[in-house]
């Protein structure tokens, strides 16, 4: 299934007897999000008992799923169904809802198949397999090119393997960069582009606690939804789907996690995390506190400017809790003195090497002063920070489309590449809908943001506000585009797919006001990225000589950084200790009415008028109260893995993540086996709710028909 051995992984695996001479140590407990290329096989074994093979393995990679939305899942039943987070859904549920019928409070369920939902632009990825291209990748970049050179053979080579791919396969096919630049894999993917909402429940009892609870455990959560992949209008048939099981985890149980965590940084060096925790994260969270503040008062305005918003409310509250968890662990002394340390002693072997070309360390820190240099306006312009409005996003993505598709795909900036075609597509011509007033408010602060950053006086600041006020200028660029579907009653026509197939000669006749904000910062954010890709592009290089250098100490003890791309982590459903309180493993149904009493169902604490109605009945049956709910283990994840199938052993689904505790926030940098925990829903749990509070018999019937018969 898989063509893995590169000249960089076969030096490896022959280097493993050289790291236990060395006395490398291996990675600390259950840490790893590993790639299902080369599971740890061995380590699991020795340290749990497990033996996984191929069979195993290919069934549960099989049987994942990764959205586009962010998160992963997997299928549930043969007939296309998929199990996955509410809040990785709510997307789409969003999106599906409108002021008379809002999906996210009420849930939805559907009766028969006819009545599941299609959603507007979600996107399902199977992986089907995986090939080690690293030596023809590495092949393209010669000693004497300069970084934009480099930058620009190792992006044409990578488009090319990914348009040959997608010739003969027709699967999506991309080629990762793993190790910061030491491996490049071609994953191959089956695509849905066809999925509906089967199921979900409300959103309070989804995100029960809220931002109160939101990493933290114990947890009561029901972050579960039901999506379905179809194929020619008819449900999808898949060869493989995991199996519930007939058993609720146990403290001590190994569980097994398969899933897309989305982005680490345990490989960067001490300078990159320096930067990270010093420029990178405050800028975030300057950001996402503003951020909140101005969404948090639009949400305030009445019911209806609250349900456009909440989706980007529990977002931003979200990720400015995640972004201070990951500074919190940089800024521990403990956690910055090991790094330096880990890195000295590297750094004596490899510089004390025969003389050749400059430390690679040395090489990361001059690129990274090069980013820091230029961080604020990149991330302002290139990263559309000082431009937070939808219909912005659009425009940038027809006139960039236009200008990328006349050269050739290896020369494209990297998301206009013709493999990425179908999907970018989806994306732009999404039926979600625009409220006018609501991206006035977020345009009109991002605007405030870019001019408080710059200065009023930076020429292109002044020329991006045209002498008006911020919020002046948020205003006439709304109103005056027609790059998007605005929600009813308004009758605007919707230009997108217009624009986008008219070409340079549309584009250039366009008077929409969004397009020509975006044509006026175009030229300054590609002259940012240009000067951040060949950057990269040293960073890449020089991390290659690290990871070799780290193989050699360690042989393949070490897993790359996620990059949201499907990796198998694995660990114990334990409790633990937090602010000097015990915590179980497990939580029940119990646990849930008993918090809710504890709050005096003040919201975030409050049940939706559904359990309001069952708990009588509910909380007098001792069965139904002592079932698991959620639950918490060792397992390594990250964002990206929410959604994730839980299994066991046997490969059953025991359950599906949903959240970390706020130890698990530091992973990000440094894995931590004592405090952090991966948080997951019960699958027994799931079952119990759609049994008792959701009568969802037809959906139950589909989930258990498999273990039913395993009985």
């Amino acid at each position: 299934m898989y063509s893995i051995l590169s000249s960089l992984t076969r030096w490896a695996v022959a280097a493993v007897c050289v790291a236990t001479m060395h006395g490398a140590t291996p990675a600390l407990g259950d840490e790893g999000m590993w790639l299902f290329s080369a599971p740890p096989l061995t380590r699991i074994e020795r340290d749990h008992g497990v033996q996984l093979t191929p069979k195993w393995l290919e069934h549960l990679q099989r049987s994942s799923v990764r959205l586009s939305s962010g998160g992963s899942g997997a299928f549930v039943s043969p007939d296309g169904l998929v199990l996955t987070n509410h809040h990785v859904g709510a997307d789409a549920i969003h999106k599906l809802s409108a002021a008379n019928h809002d999906l996210l409070a009420s849930g939805f369920a559907a009766a028969t198949r006819a009545e599941e939902l299609k959603c507007p632009d979600l996107e399902l990825n199977v992986l089907i397999s995986i090939e080690d291209v690293t030596d023809r990748v590495q092949a393209a970049v010669t000693v004497t090119m300069t970084p934009d050179e480099a930058f620009a053979a190792r992006r044409a080579v990578m488009a090319e393997i990914e348009k040959e791919s997608l010739a003969a396969t027709s699967l999506r096919s991309d080629v990762v960069t793993l190790w910061q630049g030491a491996a490049y894999h071609l994953y191959r993917a089956k695509k849905y582009t066809d999925v509906r909402l089967v199921f979900a429940p409300e959103q309070q009892i989804a995100f029960f606690g809220g931002d109160a609870d939101n990493f933290e455990f114990p947890r009561y959560n029901l972050d579960i939804c039901f999506f379905r992949a179809y194929e020619d209008g008819r449900p999808a048939k898949v060869d493989h789907h995991l199996v519930w099981a007939t058993r609720p985890v146990a403290a001590g149980d190994v569980v097994f996690v398969s899933g897309h965590p989305g982005h680490t940084d345990r490989g960067a060096t001490v300078a990159e995390l320096v930067s990270l925790r010093d420029r990178r994260l405050p800028l975030d969270l300057r950001i996402l506190n503003r951020l909140e503040a101005t969404i948090g008062a639009y949400a305030a305005r009445g019911p209806e400017q609250r349900r456009q918003a909440l989706q980007d409310v529990h977002g931003v509250e979200n990720g400015r809790k995640a972004r201070a968890g990951v500074l919190g662990g940089l800024l521990n002394p403990a956690i910055m003195t090991a790094k330096r340390e880990e890195e000295r002693r590297l750094r004596e072997e490899i510089e004390a090497e025969p003389a050749g070309r400059e430390s690679p360390f040395m090489r990361i820190e001059r690129a990274q002063g090069t980013l820091d240099e230029i961080a604020v306006r990149y991330r302002l312009f290139e990263g559309a920070a000082g431009f937070n409005s939808d219909s912005f996003r659009t425009a940038r993505t027809i006139l960039r489309s236009i200008e990328e598709r006349a050269k050739p795909s290896g020369e494209r900036l990297r998301e206009f590449r013709e493999s990425n075609r179908e999907s970018l597509e989806q994306q732009l011509f999404t039926d979600e809908p625009l409220y006018d007033a609501y991206e006035t408010v977020k345009l009109a602060d991002s605007l405030t943001f870019l001019a408080t950053s710059l200065g009023a006086d930076d020429e292109l600041v002044v020329r991006v506000l045209d002498g008006k006020a911020p919020v002046d200028r948020a205003a006439v660029a709304v109103a005056g585009t027609e790059l998007g579907r605005r929600a009813p009653p308004s009758t605007r026509p919707d230009r997108r797919r217009e624009l986008y197939e008219g070409g340079r000669a549309g584009v250039a006749a366009s008077t929409d006001a969004m397009l020509a904000l975006a044509k006026i910062v175009d030229g300054e954010s590609r002259r940012l990225r240009t000067i951040a890709e060949a950057a990269d592009e040293v960073k890449k290089q020089a991390h290659a000589e690290i990871v070799r250098a780290r193989f050699a100490r360690e042989g393949l003890a070490m897993a790359p950084d996620a990059t949201f791309t499907l990796r198998l982590a694995y660990g114990v459903v334990t409790g633990g200790t937090q602010a000097g309180i015990t915590y179980p493993a497990v939580t029940t149904f119990g646990g849930l009415f008993a918090r809710a009493e504890e709050k005096q169902e003040m919201p975030p604490f409050d049940l939706p008028p559904r359990w309001l109605e069952a708990r009588p009945a509910l909380a007098a049956d001792a069965t139904f109260a002592a079932t698991a709910f959620n639950f918490a283990s060792t397992a390594d994840i990250i964002g990206g893995n929410s959604g994730s199938p839980v299994v066991n052993a046997a490969g059953e689904l025991v359950g599906v993540i949903f959240d970390g505790n706020i130890d698990s926030l530091v992973l990000d940098v440094a894995y931590d086996d004592q405090r952090a925990r991966a948080v997951a829903v019960d699958a027994t749990g799931i079952v119990a709710a759609l049994q008792q509070v959701y009568a969802a018999d037809m959906l139950l019937a589909e989930i258990l028909t498999k273990a039913e018969k395993k009985k």
